[in-house]
């Protein structure tokens, strides 16, 4: 089981110190298949975009 679930918001933080507001939608495992570190998959709403973010870069958000 996850740390987060699916359509849960999370922050993630920017390489400049500030978060990002998103919404989580899954592990993408394949990534620690090939050495990487665990990523996961993260859509931000309101610039209709999603991408891949490192773990230790998402935190839940506390207004869920």
């Amino acid at each position: 089981m996850g740390l987060f679930h699916e359509g849960q918001k999370v922050w993630v933080e920017q390489p400049d110190g500030s978060r990002r507001a998103g919404v989580y939608v899954g592990e993408a495992e394949t990534a620690v298949w090939f050495g990487g570190p665990p990523v996961s998959y993260v859509v931000f709403p309101e610039a209709k975009e999603g991408e891949t973010v490192p773990m230790q870069m998402i935190f839940a958000r506390d207004d869920e």
